[in-house]
């Protein structure tokens, strides 16, 4: 199987046995430098040194704790989540964090053993706690363990940002921990949440506008793979079907299981079917070909974009993945900018408005 994953480059890849024995080498050296008596002379910055598993945590860490936090990811934008190796400056940036931001639901597979290697003693925070959590279909779960897969999410989809209802409980978390652990700055906190909750207030109202606009009958979508159900679920689109399950991992689908998917799309009669930023686009580009209908624009699912991209925010990635969305269901060109976006600074800041 060629691992569509995404690592950071010129940093090598460890298996899990490696990596506790990285480590433990880290661990060491820490311990080593710790103790030469320098220490005292280096002021200690006082502001919480936080990391966030992934680009879209690291997103909403940055609008709740701005410059009051010291905030590093251990995916970068652009990165897959599912097909991650840690190198050893990820593990050795662990080891002195206060807390470690996660999703949880099994979306970090690799979490566990990298916080085991890198010995540290920080807090995790799981933002889906409190969230409605999305139970796979029975043919979801199905084409999961039919295509097998190292990374199981078990029978629920971890990909809650989708929904940004979602993304509000989960900002309300990382406020509520960054506050507990910081006193100091707890009102700053708590005034950067209630501010970026209007954002995302008027983003929701923003997104069920737009998939309003096209027919009822219209609204199906065919994708890469399984990360897009909270979005759907929540706006009202059907997945038609997808070329992977959950998991980029997964397996690429049999010659019978293409055909199986080319038949969906023209029985549905999907205008378009919709590459993702993590993803190598050449199977779902062959299949377009095959049904009749156009690529639509790449979307940003398990991770950001990079800097200055469509998707290089939370906000700029539901903004472009909407527009994108609602292009491709209605038969039109795929867009290739953020032309134009809704004024979400003048939306009420009060959460829940």
């Amino acid at each position: 199987m060629t691992t569509l994953g995404i690592t950071a480059p010129n940093q090598p890849a460890f298996s899990r046995r490696s990596l506790i024995s990285t480590g433990a080498t880290i661990a060491g050296a820490l311990m080593v430098a710790g103790s030469s008596g320098a220490g005292p002379a280096v002021a200690q910055s006082s502001k919480l040194k936080v990391v966030a598993t992934f680009s879209v945590l690291e997103d909403w860490l940055r609008q709740i704790g701005g410059d009051a936090i010291a905030l590093s990811s251990i995916v970068p934008a652009g990165g897959d989540a599912h097909g991650f190796d840690p190198s050893p400056d990820q593990i050795a940036r662990l080891a002195d964090a206060n807390l470690i931001f996660e999703i949880g639901l099994g979306f970090e597979t690799w979490l566990d053993d990298m916080v085991a290697a890198s010995g540290t003693t920080a807090k995790r925070v799981v933002v889906s706690d409190g969230i409605t959590v999305r139970a796979l279909t029975e043919g979801e779960a199905h084409d999961h363990a039919e295509e097998g897969d190292d990374h199981d999410h078990g029978d629920v989809d971890p990909h809650i940002w989708g929904n940004v209802q979602n993304a509000i409980i989960a900002c309300k978390t990382i406020t509520a921990a960054l506050g507990q652990n910081d006193l100091d700055m707890r009102s700053t906190f708590q005034q950067a949440h209630d501010a970026y909750i209007g954002q995302l207030s008027a983003l929701d109202r923003w997104v069920k506008g737009q998939i309003a606009t096209v027919p009822a009958d219209q609204r199906r979508i065919v994708t890469s793979h399984d990360a897009l159900g909270y979005y759907t679920d929540a706006y009202g689109i059907e997945i038609v079907g997808t070329v992977l399950g959950l998991s980029t991992e997964e397996a690429e689908p049999s010659a019978r299981q293409v055909a199986e998917l080319v038949d969906q799309i023209k029985a549905a009669d999907v205008k378009a079917i919709f590459p993702e930023n993590v993803e190598n686009p050449q199977l779902l580009e062959a299949i377009a070909s095959e049904a009749g209908v156009q690529v639509g624009a790449t979307l940003y699912t398990d991770a950001l974009g990079e800097p200055g991209s469509n998707g290089d925010t939370y906000i700029r990635m539901m903004l472009w993945n909407t527009t994108a969305l609602v292009a491709g269901m209605l038969g039109e060109a795929a867009p290739t900018t953020l032309e134009a976006t809704p004024d979400l600074e003048a939306s009420p800041t009060t959460p829940g408005s």
